[in-house]
């Protein structure tokens, strides 16, 4: 089974800085080392396995290819599109959010 190459794209990028500024400013540095271990669990398994995510989010944003990966025991989404060579991260968003206030509509 080949993987293929997980790229966030600078908002995914400010997405995560944003969720990890959050608990280290709540004084919770083992809950940011969590975060990015979580993280970069999803971004593996979405590399290997970049179908599994759910649709859930592309009809109501009308981005058909659009999958979701929630991360382990955080309450974050990882936002992704796969492309032949590679799989297009697009935002890092906590599940909590109003997604389609959040999700660009013509990040193209």
């Amino acid at each position: 089974m080949s993987t293929k190459p997980v790229v966030p794209r600078e908002q995914a990028n400010r997405d995560v800085d944003d969720a990890i500024d959050y608990y280290l400013g709540e004084g919770a540095g083992q809950a940011a080392t969590g975060f990015v271990d979580a993280l970069e669990e999803a971004y593996a398994h979405i590399g290997r396995h970049p179908a599994s995510g759910s649709q859930s989010y592309a009809i109501e944003l009308n981005l058909p290819s659009l999958r979701s990966w929630p991360l382990t025991r955080y309450p974050y989404l990882v936002f992704y599109v796969e492309h032949p060579d590679r799989v297009d991260i697009w935002r890092v968003l906590h599940g909590q959010r109003d997604i389609p206030a959040w999700m660009p509509e013509s990040d193209g």
